[in-house]
């Protein structure tokens, strides 16, 4: 299977631009690329359903896990299990970009946002 960037449609979720590359098929995983802006963030959730795998591609994000903070540069990668309640945001003054894998695969009524 191959999916180009030109046929997948980004949205804004409190934004941040999310391009999910596998919205609404069966696969066991999901894939999504998320552009930061300078000084965007995620408000704290957690999972009921998935685990999720971040790749830094770009810039540098702060990550909050469980209450224990961390800067994750370019080439950095982290795990959030389901359950664990994180946040994270974009505070280094320029844009950044994150690979997400969920797996299983995202759905959103598997996701608790407080």
């Amino acid at each position: 299977m191959i999916i180009r960037k030109r046929d997948v449609s980004e949205f804004d979720f409190h934004g941040l631009k999310i391009r999910e590359y596998l919205a609404g098929s069966d696969e066991k995983s999901s894939f999504a690329v998320i552009e930061v802006p300078a000084g965007a963030s995620h408000q704290l959730s957690w999972s009921k359903r998935s685990d999720k795998y971040y790749y830094i591609a770009n810039g540098s994000i702060e990550f909050t896990i469980e209450g224990a903070p961390s800067t994750l540069d370019r080439g950095d990668f982290c795990i959030i299990r389901q359950g664990e309640k994180f946040i994270y945001a974009n505070n280094s003054g320029k844009p950044a970009t994150i690979v997400l894998v969920h797996t299983p695969s995202f759905m959103i009524d598997g996701e608790v946002f407080e």
